[in-house]
């Protein structure tokens, strides 16, 4: 691994609006804030792709060997569409007529559900914003003691305008102070606060407001934004490496994690921000208003209107890789289809491994093969190349049994572990058909075990022999013990 290790990792930085090469704040450990689910519906397919993007970067950095402490938040209060709005968890408990954390744990089960069935790997830590109200009024008091915040009727908003005096709001989207009037909404000039881009740290709740909280302005509600600046900063540092989400947080959100924290920590918050791009559907943007919609279960069940026939997580997951993280990706039924078969053949490919035979030369060079594979992912984590380099394997397999050419040993060895590294731990696959037949093996067993304690119970010591003998003659050991019969492979 050290060879590939010490090829240069670049990563494109939103910032810079360029690809750098990646360093660490400290050597040999990787901090990862990305921005989690609103939690007031299913999650969407959109926000997958977007999570699944990260999920695939922290694969590869812990394949590189670096030790990633990897945030993704739960925003359970606070989501505010605009500045005079209720926060959407709050909007959905009123119209379900139930407490708002019956819509949190409701809607943060599915998420998790959904990520389960994708095979992600689980973050380090997954914080909520109702477990950070401490901390996010901690730094709001800071900010207003450093004179760029104003209380007003119980709320405090950032005042952009003076923070611009000697900071860039802007720096990460690339719009000027001016540019964002147009894009600040203001309910007929009812707003309070001093200019349409300051935006809430803290808002005071209403009567009629469920969620709430106690602070020295006001019972109230954080702003959305100062959220990840309060978990992100608690739990990775004043300064971190990577902080990802999907390209619509670029502006106004974390415009205002970077105003936000500049002002608390007097430091750049984060090294390298990244960005996901849309997923669209057919061509066209996702909407339930025109029916253009699909949530994520539906399409493994099939129970829906868009696509031709049911997909399995797998071939869903291998098709989201198919586009590199910041373009866009066009979700479409000829698009999975084309990805199923793709996976199959890898899969094919895979099993057929130890069908190549050996000898003392090798007919293909393994070394250099892995090494493409190493410099697609170390170029902002490409994907959809690292792809083509797994499909030339499969014409390497191929070619290696049908030709009845060899390897040697050493680089078939090479050669079956790079393949399963990169399918199994990066890309995150899962062989399906072999789990499914391993569980089908298991239901089995479980039968003629049951078939077993029958015969026992029937005094049938032929039978239950029988069974024994016969399961161990194929590697299946079975354990009697005070609990029942146990099985294990061999």
């Amino acid at each position: 691994m050290e060879l590939y290790k010490t090829n240069q990792l670049k990563i494109y930085n939103s910032l810079s609006k360029s690809k750098e090469v990646f360093k660490p704040v400290l050597e040999g450990n990787v901090g990862m804030y990305v921005c989690g689910p609103t939690v007031y519906s299913n999650v969407h397919l959109g926000n997958v792709r977007t999570f699944m993007s990260f999920d695939l970067i922290f694969r590869y950095l812990k394949h590189l060997g670096y030790k990633v402490r990897y945030v993704r938040n739960i925003t359970d209060a606070g989501h505010l569409t605009d500045d005079d709005a209720e926060d959407k968890i709050s909007t959905k408990a009123r119209l379900e007529k139930i407490e708002p954390m019956e819509v949190v744990q409701k809607y943060t089960v599915d998420f998790h559900t959904i990520l389960q069935k994708l095979n992600f790997l689980p973050p380090s830590i997954e914080p909520t914003a109702t477990g950070h109200i401490i901390e996010q009024i901690e730094i709001i008091k800071d900010i207003l003691d450093k004179g760029m915040a104003y209380e007003i009727n119980g709320s405090v908003y950032f005042d952009v305008l003076k923070y611009n005096e000697t900071e860039n709001y802007g720096i990460l989207s690339g719009r000027n102070v001016e540019d964002t009037i147009e894009n600040t909404r203001v309910l007929d000039g009812q707003s309070e606060k001093k200019n349409p881009q300051d935006f809430a740290l803290w808002k005071k709740a209403d009567e009629s407001h469920i969620m709430r909280w106690p602070s020295p302005w006001s019972d109230g509600f954080p702003g959305w934004h100062l959220e990840c600046s309060a978990m992100s900063t608690k739990y990775l540092g004043k300064t971190f490496d990577i902080h990802g989400g999907g390209m619509d947080l670029k502006f106004p959100h974390h415009e205002c994690e970077i105003a936000q924290s500049k002002v608390n920590n007097h430091v750049n918050p984060v090294n390298y921000w990244m960005h996901a791009n849309m997923l669209i559907l057919n061509g066209q943007k996702m909407s339930k208003s025109t029916g253009n919609y699909i949530l994520p279960n539906e399409i493994f069940t099939g129970e829906n209107s868009i696509l031709s026939k049911p997909f399995s997580p797998s071939a869903t997951r291998f098709f989201m890789f198919q586009a590199n993280y910041r373009s866009i990706l066009d979700f479409t039924s000829t698009g999975l289809e084309a990805s199923e078969k793709g996976y199959i053949k890898l899969m094919e490919a895979i099993q057929k491994l130890n069908k190549i035979e050996t000898s003392s030369s090798s007919s293909i060079d393994i070394k250099v093969w892995k090494q493409k594979c190493y410099d697609a992912m170390n170029d902002d984590f490409n994907s959809p190349v690292l792809i083509a380099q797994l499909f030339e394997a499969v014409k390497f397999v191929n070619l290696l049994i049908e030709n009845k050419e060899t390897l040697v040993a050493e680089d078939l060895e090479e050669f079956k572990l790079t393949i399963n590294e990169f399918v199994f731990d990066v890309l995150g696959l899962q062989d399906e058909e072999q789990e499914g037949s391993s569980d089908k093996i298991s239901g089995v067993v479980e039968m003629l075990i049951n078939m077993r304690k029958e015969a026992r119970d029937n005094k049938d010591w032929a039978l239950s022999d029988k069974i024994r003998d016969e399961l161990a003659a194929l590697g299946i050991q079975l354990k009697d013990g005070k609990d029942g019969t146990t099985f294990s492979v061999n």
